[in-house]
Protein backbone atom coordinates (compact mmCIF):
# COMPACT_ATOMS: atom_id res chain seq x y z
CA UNK A 1 0.00 0.00 0.00
CA UNK A 2 1.43 2.93 -1.36
CA UNK A 3 0.11 6.67 0.71
CA UNK A 4 -0.29 9.88 -1.10
CA UNK A 5 0.73 13.43 0.25
CA UNK A 6 0.25 14.01 3.97
CA UNK A 7 -1.58 10.83 4.15
CA UNK A 8 -0.26 8.90 7.32
CA UNK A 9 -1.32 6.46 10.17
CA UNK A 10 -1.01 8.16 13.44
CA UNK A 11 -0.31 6.73 16.85
CA UNK A 12 -4.27 5.17 17.36
CA UNK A 13 -3.53 3.13 14.13
CA UNK A 14 -5.98 5.28 12.14
CA UNK A 15 -5.93 6.80 8.98
CA UNK A 16 -5.07 10.56 8.99
CA UNK A 17 -4.54 12.94 6.49
CA UNK A 18 -3.84 16.96 6.54
CA UNK A 19 -3.23 16.07 10.13
CA UNK A 20 -6.48 15.16 10.72
CA UNK A 21 -8.03 11.94 11.75
CA UNK A 22 -10.37 10.49 9.04
CA UNK A 23 -12.22 8.29 11.76
CA UNK A 24 -13.28 11.76 13.64
CA UNK A 25 -13.94 12.89 10.36
CA UNK A 26 -16.18 10.10 9.39
CA UNK A 27 -18.42 10.95 12.84
CA UNK A 28 -18.35 14.72 12.31
CA UNK A 29 -19.25 14.95 8.63
CA UNK A 30 -20.76 11.00 8.10
CA UNK A 31 -20.20 8.74 5.40
CA UNK A 32 -19.83 8.36 2.32
CA UNK A 33 -17.70 11.07 2.65
CA UNK A 34 -14.88 12.92 0.35
CA UNK A 35 -12.18 14.53 1.82
CA UNK A 36 -8.81 16.14 -0.27
CA UNK A 37 -5.29 16.67 0.51
CA UNK A 38 -5.19 20.15 0.09
CA UNK A 39 -1.46 20.35 0.68
CA UNK A 40 -0.85 17.56 -2.36
CA UNK A 41 -2.81 19.39 -4.90
CA UNK A 42 -0.45 22.68 -4.20
CA UNK A 43 2.01 20.26 -4.44
CA UNK A 44 1.03 19.26 -7.48
CA UNK A 45 0.00 22.56 -8.79
CA UNK A 46 3.69 24.29 -8.48
CA UNK A 47 5.43 21.04 -9.71
CA UNK A 48 4.19 21.84 -13.03
CA UNK A 49 4.75 25.61 -12.83
CA UNK A 50 8.07 24.96 -11.49
CA UNK A 51 9.15 23.52 -14.08
CA UNK A 52 8.25 25.79 -16.48
CA UNK A 53 9.70 28.65 -14.70
CA UNK A 54 13.04 27.31 -14.53
CA UNK A 55 13.64 26.64 -17.70
CA UNK A 56 12.06 30.42 -18.27
CA UNK A 57 9.30 29.35 -20.58
CA UNK A 58 6.23 31.49 -20.83
CA UNK A 59 3.43 29.15 -20.30
CA UNK A 60 0.10 28.69 -18.41
CA UNK A 61 -1.04 25.49 -16.58
CA UNK A 62 -4.54 25.37 -16.47
CA UNK A 63 -6.82 23.20 -14.16
CA UNK A 64 -9.07 21.10 -16.22
CA UNK A 65 -12.21 21.60 -13.73
CA UNK A 66 -14.02 18.61 -15.30
CA UNK A 67 -12.23 16.59 -13.00
CA UNK A 68 -13.22 18.21 -9.57
CA UNK A 69 -15.51 21.48 -9.96
CA UNK A 70 -16.30 23.02 -6.81
CA UNK A 71 -16.53 26.79 -5.56
CA UNK A 72 -13.68 26.30 -3.14
CA UNK A 73 -11.71 24.07 -5.57
CA UNK A 74 -11.52 26.83 -8.03
CA UNK A 75 -10.54 29.46 -5.91
CA UNK A 76 -7.70 26.85 -4.52
CA UNK A 77 -6.86 26.94 -8.18
CA UNK A 78 -6.89 30.87 -8.68
CA UNK A 79 -4.90 30.75 -5.08
CA UNK A 80 -2.20 28.63 -7.08
CA UNK A 81 -2.09 31.28 -9.96
CA UNK A 82 -3.40 28.56 -12.24
CA UNK A 83 -5.07 29.06 -15.20
CA UNK A 84 -8.87 27.19 -15.73
CA UNK A 85 -10.26 25.06 -18.09
CA UNK A 86 -14.53 24.64 -18.01
CA UNK A 87 -16.12 22.80 -20.52
CA UNK A 88 -19.97 23.79 -19.75
CA UNK A 89 -22.19 26.58 -18.17
CA UNK A 90 -22.23 25.07 -15.22
CA UNK A 91 -18.62 25.11 -14.86
CA UNK A 92 -17.73 28.78 -16.12
CA UNK A 93 -20.94 29.18 -14.09
CA UNK A 94 -19.01 28.00 -10.70
CA UNK A 95 -15.84 29.93 -11.70
CA UNK A 96 -17.61 33.18 -11.31
CA UNK A 97 -18.73 32.02 -8.48
CA UNK A 98 -15.49 31.48 -7.22
CA UNK A 99 -14.52 34.77 -8.18
CA UNK A 100 -11.99 33.75 -10.44
CA UNK A 101 -10.31 36.06 -13.18
CA UNK A 102 -12.00 35.60 -16.10
CA UNK A 103 -8.92 36.29 -17.97
CA UNK A 104 -7.49 32.84 -16.98
CA UNK A 105 -10.26 30.98 -17.92
CA UNK A 106 -9.88 29.32 -21.47
CA UNK A 107 -13.64 27.47 -22.34
CA UNK A 108 -13.70 24.28 -24.06
CA UNK A 109 -16.40 21.87 -25.58
CA UNK A 110 -17.55 20.01 -28.53
CA UNK A 111 -20.84 21.30 -28.47
CA UNK A 112 -21.50 25.01 -27.38
CA UNK A 113 -24.53 26.45 -26.78
CA UNK A 114 -25.28 30.15 -28.49
CA UNK A 115 -26.19 30.84 -24.88
CA UNK A 116 -22.90 29.17 -23.07
CA UNK A 117 -20.77 31.03 -25.86
CA UNK A 118 -22.49 34.71 -24.86
CA UNK A 119 -22.08 33.82 -21.67
CA UNK A 120 -18.44 33.35 -22.04
CA UNK A 121 -18.22 36.30 -24.46
CA UNK A 122 -20.29 38.75 -22.01
CA UNK A 123 -17.89 37.72 -18.95
CA UNK A 124 -14.76 37.89 -20.71
CA UNK A 125 -13.02 34.85 -21.03
CA UNK A 126 -9.58 34.59 -21.55
CA UNK A 127 -10.69 32.10 -24.91
CA UNK A 128 -12.78 29.93 -26.23
CA UNK A 129 -11.00 26.74 -27.46
CA UNK A 130 -13.40 26.90 -31.11
CA UNK A 131 -14.16 22.71 -31.57
CA UNK A 132 -16.19 22.59 -34.97
CA UNK A 133 -17.61 24.62 -37.96
CA UNK A 134 -20.83 25.12 -35.99
CA UNK A 135 -20.18 26.26 -32.60
CA UNK A 136 -17.40 28.79 -35.31
CA UNK A 137 -20.05 30.21 -37.30
CA UNK A 138 -22.11 30.75 -33.80
CA UNK A 139 -18.93 32.74 -32.53
CA UNK A 140 -18.91 34.58 -35.67
CA UNK A 141 -22.44 35.90 -35.60
CA UNK A 142 -22.11 36.62 -31.88
CA UNK A 143 -18.98 38.57 -32.41
CA UNK A 144 -20.95 40.74 -35.13
CA UNK A 145 -23.68 41.04 -33.27
CA UNK A 146 -22.46 42.76 -30.21
CA UNK A 147 -19.25 44.40 -31.99
CA UNK A 148 -16.97 42.39 -30.26
CA UNK A 149 -13.69 40.68 -30.71
CA UNK A 150 -12.52 36.93 -28.96
CA UNK A 151 -9.27 35.20 -28.35
CA UNK A 152 -9.31 31.62 -29.76
CA UNK A 153 -7.85 28.53 -30.23
CA UNK A 154 -8.53 25.84 -32.73
CA UNK A 155 -8.64 22.40 -31.53
CA UNK A 156 -7.61 19.98 -34.01
CA UNK A 157 -6.76 16.07 -33.82
CA UNK A 158 -3.37 15.38 -34.67
CA UNK A 159 -4.05 11.58 -35.50
CA UNK A 160 -1.90 10.30 -32.49
CA UNK A 161 -3.41 7.60 -30.28
CA UNK A 162 -1.98 7.34 -26.89
CA UNK A 163 -2.02 4.42 -24.68
CA UNK A 164 -5.38 4.35 -22.75
CA UNK A 165 -8.93 3.00 -22.56
CA UNK A 166 -10.75 3.63 -25.56
CA UNK A 167 -13.59 5.51 -24.20
CA UNK A 168 -11.07 8.06 -22.98
CA UNK A 169 -9.39 8.33 -26.45
CA UNK A 170 -9.73 11.95 -27.63
CA UNK A 171 -6.50 12.74 -30.23
CA UNK A 172 -6.76 9.93 -33.03
CA UNK A 173 -8.63 11.08 -36.33
CA UNK A 174 -11.65 8.72 -35.64
CA UNK A 175 -12.91 11.57 -32.67
CA UNK A 176 -15.94 13.52 -31.81
CA UNK A 177 -13.79 16.25 -30.64
CA UNK A 178 -11.56 19.35 -33.18
CA UNK A 179 -10.80 19.91 -36.76
CA UNK A 180 -8.47 16.73 -38.45
CA UNK A 181 -5.13 17.86 -39.35
CA UNK A 182 -4.72 15.38 -42.14
CA UNK A 183 -8.00 16.27 -44.00
CA UNK A 184 -8.38 20.09 -44.35
CA UNK A 185 -10.70 20.78 -41.94
CA UNK A 186 -8.11 22.40 -40.26
CA UNK A 187 -6.51 24.28 -43.05
CA UNK A 188 -10.41 25.63 -43.87
CA UNK A 189 -11.27 26.49 -40.00
CA UNK A 190 -8.12 28.32 -39.99
CA UNK A 191 -9.22 30.78 -43.14
CA UNK A 192 -12.59 31.46 -41.70
CA UNK A 193 -10.50 32.90 -38.26
CA UNK A 194 -8.34 35.03 -40.82
CA UNK A 195 -10.61 36.13 -42.73
CA UNK A 196 -12.67 37.40 -39.31
CA UNK A 197 -11.73 40.65 -38.03
CA UNK A 198 -13.29 39.90 -35.17
CA UNK A 199 -11.46 36.60 -34.23
CA UNK A 200 -8.01 35.88 -32.85
CA UNK A 201 -6.35 32.49 -33.19
CA UNK A 202 -3.87 32.40 -30.41
CA UNK A 203 -2.75 28.87 -31.98
CA UNK A 204 -3.91 25.68 -31.60
CA UNK A 205 -4.71 22.88 -28.84
CA UNK A 206 -4.80 19.56 -28.84
CA UNK A 207 -5.79 16.66 -26.20
CA UNK A 208 -4.51 13.33 -26.90
CA UNK A 209 -5.99 11.00 -23.88
CA UNK A 210 -6.06 10.52 -20.42
CA UNK A 211 -3.97 8.73 -17.44
CA UNK A 212 -0.50 8.41 -20.04
CA UNK A 213 2.45 7.28 -18.28
CA UNK A 214 4.91 8.19 -21.09
CA UNK A 215 5.80 11.66 -23.42
CA UNK A 216 5.83 9.79 -26.72
CA UNK A 217 2.23 10.61 -27.19
CA UNK A 218 3.32 14.48 -26.65
CA UNK A 219 6.08 14.57 -28.69
CA UNK A 220 4.66 13.67 -31.71
CA UNK A 221 1.80 15.24 -31.42
CA UNK A 222 3.90 18.68 -31.44
CA UNK A 223 5.42 17.53 -34.05
CA UNK A 224 2.59 17.23 -36.23
CA UNK A 225 1.33 20.20 -35.29
CA UNK A 226 4.10 22.39 -36.15
CA UNK A 227 4.42 20.60 -39.44
CA UNK A 228 0.70 22.11 -39.87
CA UNK A 229 2.32 25.50 -38.43
CA UNK A 230 4.98 25.29 -41.00
CA UNK A 231 2.76 25.29 -44.22
CA UNK A 232 0.45 27.83 -42.65
CA UNK A 233 3.45 30.55 -42.35
CA UNK A 234 4.63 29.84 -45.94
CA UNK A 235 0.67 29.52 -46.86
CA UNK A 236 -1.42 32.06 -44.67
CA UNK A 237 1.53 34.13 -43.17
CA UNK A 238 0.13 32.67 -40.27
CA UNK A 239 2.27 31.97 -36.88
CA UNK A 240 1.13 30.82 -33.60
CA UNK A 241 1.55 32.22 -30.16
CA UNK A 242 0.40 29.31 -28.45
CA UNK A 243 0.74 26.00 -28.51
CA UNK A 244 -1.86 24.01 -26.32
CA UNK A 245 -0.59 20.80 -25.79
CA UNK A 246 -3.51 19.54 -23.37
CA UNK A 247 -3.51 17.19 -20.25
CA UNK A 248 -3.60 13.86 -19.63
CA UNK A 249 -1.17 13.21 -17.62
CA UNK A 250 -1.53 10.01 -15.38
CA UNK A 251 -1.22 9.16 -11.40
CA UNK A 252 -0.80 5.55 -9.35
CA UNK A 253 -4.29 4.33 -8.59
CA UNK A 254 -2.60 0.93 -7.92
CA UNK A 255 0.37 -1.14 -8.28
CA UNK A 256 -0.36 -1.72 -11.97
CA UNK A 257 0.24 1.86 -12.51
CA UNK A 258 3.77 3.61 -13.53
CA UNK A 259 3.20 7.43 -14.03
CA UNK A 260 6.46 9.93 -14.32
CA UNK A 261 6.95 12.58 -12.46
CA UNK A 262 5.42 16.04 -13.15
CA UNK A 263 8.68 17.78 -14.25
CA UNK A 264 9.42 15.10 -16.37
CA UNK A 265 6.24 15.40 -18.85
CA UNK A 266 7.09 19.57 -19.05
CA UNK A 267 10.70 19.27 -19.68
CA UNK A 268 10.55 16.79 -22.69
CA UNK A 269 7.19 18.89 -23.85
CA UNK A 270 9.70 22.10 -23.50
CA UNK A 271 12.70 20.42 -25.40
CA UNK A 272 10.28 19.08 -28.62
CA UNK A 273 8.60 22.03 -28.89
CA UNK A 274 12.67 24.17 -29.12
CA UNK A 275 13.49 21.73 -31.29
CA UNK A 276 10.38 22.12 -33.38
CA UNK A 277 10.17 26.22 -33.72
CA UNK A 278 14.15 25.96 -34.00
CA UNK A 279 13.54 23.60 -36.93
CA UNK A 280 11.03 25.55 -38.97
CA UNK A 281 12.96 28.89 -37.87
CA UNK A 282 9.65 29.99 -36.02
CA UNK A 283 8.69 32.22 -33.21
CA UNK A 284 8.80 30.07 -29.42
CA UNK A 285 4.98 29.47 -28.55
CA UNK A 286 4.03 30.36 -25.24
CA UNK A 287 2.88 26.22 -23.70
CA UNK A 288 -0.48 25.68 -22.40
CA UNK A 289 -1.16 22.49 -20.91
CA UNK A 290 -3.94 21.39 -18.81
CA UNK A 291 -3.68 18.96 -15.76
CA UNK A 292 -7.07 17.66 -14.03
CA UNK A 293 -6.43 14.37 -12.80
CA UNK A 294 -2.79 14.81 -11.66
CA UNK A 295 -3.92 17.30 -9.92
CA UNK A 296 -6.48 16.16 -7.76
CA UNK A 297 -6.94 12.44 -8.41
CA UNK A 298 -4.53 11.07 -5.75
CA UNK A 299 -5.53 14.32 -3.15
CA UNK A 300 -8.80 12.49 -3.01
CA UNK A 301 -10.19 9.92 -0.51
CA UNK A 302 -13.61 8.44 -0.14
CA UNK A 303 -14.39 7.44 3.33
CA UNK A 304 -17.36 4.94 3.62
CA UNK A 305 -18.93 2.69 6.56
CA UNK A 306 -18.97 -0.89 5.81
CA UNK A 307 -22.45 -2.68 5.77
CA UNK A 308 -23.86 -5.82 4.59
CA UNK A 309 -22.05 -8.71 4.04
CA UNK A 310 -22.66 -11.90 1.80
CA UNK A 311 -20.32 -14.97 1.72
CA UNK A 312 -20.65 -17.29 -1.27
CA UNK A 313 -18.24 -20.79 -0.27
CA UNK A 314 -15.58 -21.29 -2.89
CA UNK A 315 -16.54 -18.41 -4.74
CA UNK A 316 -16.05 -15.18 -3.15
CA UNK A 317 -17.03 -12.83 0.15
CA UNK A 318 -19.07 -9.56 -0.62
CA UNK A 319 -18.82 -6.72 1.59
CA UNK A 320 -20.79 -3.66 0.70
CA UNK A 321 -20.39 0.07 1.93
CA UNK A 322 -22.29 2.72 2.19
CA UNK A 323 -22.04 3.94 -1.15
CA UNK A 324 -20.77 3.00 -4.61
CA UNK A 325 -21.63 4.17 -8.06
CA UNK A 326 -23.16 6.85 -6.80
CA UNK A 327 -20.36 8.57 -5.52
CA UNK A 328 -17.42 6.62 -7.82
CA UNK A 329 -19.42 5.56 -11.26
CA UNK A 330 -15.71 4.79 -12.78
CA UNK A 331 -15.52 1.40 -11.89
CA UNK A 332 -18.62 0.53 -13.61
CA UNK A 333 -18.14 3.42 -16.53
CA UNK A 334 -14.02 2.03 -17.17
CA UNK A 335 -13.33 -0.83 -14.98
CA UNK A 336 -11.47 1.72 -12.90
CA UNK A 337 -9.28 -0.12 -10.11
CA UNK A 338 -8.24 1.08 -6.34
CA UNK A 339 -6.74 0.62 -3.44
CA UNK A 340 -7.88 0.99 0.10
CA UNK A 341 -7.85 0.11 3.37
CA UNK A 342 -9.36 -0.09 6.68
CA UNK A 343 -9.54 3.27 8.14
CA UNK A 344 -9.67 2.75 11.42
CA UNK A 345 -7.50 -0.40 11.73
CA UNK A 346 -4.72 0.29 8.95
CA UNK A 347 -2.07 -1.48 10.42
CA UNK A 348 -4.20 -4.93 10.59
CA UNK A 349 -2.79 -7.66 8.75
CA UNK A 350 -5.15 -8.69 6.08
CA UNK A 351 -7.19 -12.07 6.92
CA UNK A 352 -8.97 -12.62 3.61
CA UNK A 353 -9.84 -11.03 0.19
CA UNK A 354 -13.07 -9.96 -0.47
CA UNK A 355 -15.04 -7.96 -2.89
CA UNK A 356 -16.16 -4.57 -2.02
CA UNK A 357 -19.62 -3.95 -3.32
CA UNK A 358 -21.93 -1.14 -3.25
CA UNK A 359 -25.61 -0.54 -2.26
CA UNK A 360 -26.98 0.62 -5.50
CA UNK A 361 -29.44 -1.47 -7.09
CA UNK A 362 -27.40 -3.07 -10.30
CA UNK A 363 -24.75 -6.26 -9.95
CA UNK A 364 -22.47 -3.75 -11.62
CA UNK A 365 -22.28 -2.14 -8.49
CA UNK A 366 -18.73 -3.08 -7.70
CA UNK A 367 -16.39 -1.06 -6.22
CA UNK A 368 -13.54 -2.70 -6.00
CA UNK A 369 -12.59 -6.77 -6.53
CA UNK A 370 -10.46 -8.83 -4.69
CA UNK A 371 -8.75 -6.86 -2.12
CA UNK A 372 -7.39 -8.20 0.92
CA UNK A 373 -8.39 -6.81 4.30
CA UNK A 374 -8.73 -7.72 7.85
CA UNK A 375 -11.63 -9.43 9.16
CA UNK A 376 -14.26 -6.07 8.86
CA UNK A 377 -17.75 -5.73 10.42
CA UNK A 378 -20.35 -2.87 10.65
CA UNK A 379 -17.91 -0.81 12.94
CA UNK A 380 -15.08 -0.27 10.32
CA UNK A 381 -14.61 2.23 7.87
CA UNK A 382 -13.02 1.90 4.66
CA UNK A 383 -11.02 4.07 2.75
CA UNK A 384 -10.74 4.37 -0.73
CA UNK A 385 -7.48 6.12 -2.10
CA UNK A 386 -7.35 8.48 -5.44
CA UNK A 387 -10.94 9.28 -5.87
CA UNK A 388 -9.94 13.10 -5.97
CA UNK A 389 -10.67 12.80 -9.87
CA UNK A 390 -14.28 12.28 -11.41
CA UNK A 391 -15.62 10.63 -8.42
CA UNK A 392 -17.57 13.70 -7.36
CA UNK A 393 -18.23 15.56 -10.72
CA UNK A 394 -19.53 12.05 -11.78
CA UNK A 395 -21.57 11.72 -8.59
CA UNK A 396 -25.51 11.06 -9.44
CA UNK A 397 -28.72 9.92 -7.13
CA UNK A 398 -29.07 6.98 -8.78
CA UNK A 399 -31.68 5.10 -6.75
CA UNK A 400 -32.20 8.62 -5.10
CA UNK A 401 -29.14 8.76 -2.42
CA UNK A 402 -27.65 11.35 -1.74
CA UNK A 403 -24.56 12.87 -2.82
CA UNK A 404 -21.90 12.93 -0.05
CA UNK A 405 -20.08 16.02 1.57
CA UNK A 406 -16.69 17.00 0.48
CA UNK A 407 -13.98 17.98 3.02
CA UNK A 408 -10.58 19.91 2.40
CA UNK A 409 -7.91 18.99 5.02
CA UNK A 410 -4.71 21.57 5.67
CA UNK A 411 -2.54 21.90 8.63
CA UNK A 412 -4.81 20.00 11.01
CA UNK A 413 -8.07 21.79 9.69
CA UNK A 414 -10.76 20.15 8.29
CA UNK A 415 -13.39 22.83 6.22
CA UNK A 416 -16.39 21.63 4.75
CA UNK A 417 -16.37 22.92 1.25
CA UNK A 418 -19.66 20.82 -0.39
CA UNK A 419 -22.70 20.03 2.59
CA UNK A 420 -24.24 16.14 2.16
CA UNK A 421 -27.09 16.27 0.14
CA UNK A 422 -30.18 15.84 1.82
CA UNK A 423 -33.35 13.91 0.90
CA UNK A 424 -35.32 17.22 0.35
CA UNK A 425 -32.42 18.43 -2.02
CA UNK A 426 -33.25 15.60 -3.93
CA UNK A 427 -36.78 16.73 -4.33
CA UNK A 428 -36.63 20.32 -4.68
CA UNK A 429 -36.81 20.44 -8.30
CA UNK A 430 -39.71 18.54 -8.46
CA UNK A 431 -43.33 19.24 -9.27
CA UNK A 432 -46.14 16.80 -8.06
CA UNK A 433 -48.85 15.78 -10.64
CA UNK A 434 -51.24 16.72 -8.24
CA UNK A 435 -51.65 18.43 -4.49
CA UNK A 436 -50.71 15.72 -1.80
CA UNK A 437 -53.42 15.28 0.47
CA UNK A 438 -53.47 16.03 3.78
CA UNK A 439 -54.33 13.40 6.55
Amino acid sequence: MEFHGTAKVNRLGHLEIGGVDTIQLAEKYGTPLYVYDVALIRERARAFKRTFETAGITAQVAYASKAFSTVAMVQLAAEENLSLDVVSGGELYTALAAGFPTGRIHFHGNNKSREELKMALENNVGCIVVDNFYELDMLKDICKEKNTGVQVLLRVTPGIEAHTHDYILTGQEDSKFGFDLQNGQADSAMKICLDDKNIEVLGLHCHIGSQIFETTGFILAAQKIFEKLHQWKKDLSYESTVLNLGGGFGIRYTDEDDPIPAAQYVEEIIAEVKKQASHYSMKMPEIWIEPGRSLVGDAGTTLYRIGSRKDVPNVRQYVAVDGGMSDNIRPALYQAKYEAVLANRVEDKPEETVSIAGKCCESGDMLIWDLPLPKSGDQDLLAVFCTGAYGYSMANNYNRLPRPAVVFLEDSKDTLVVRRETFEDMVKLDLPLKEKVKN
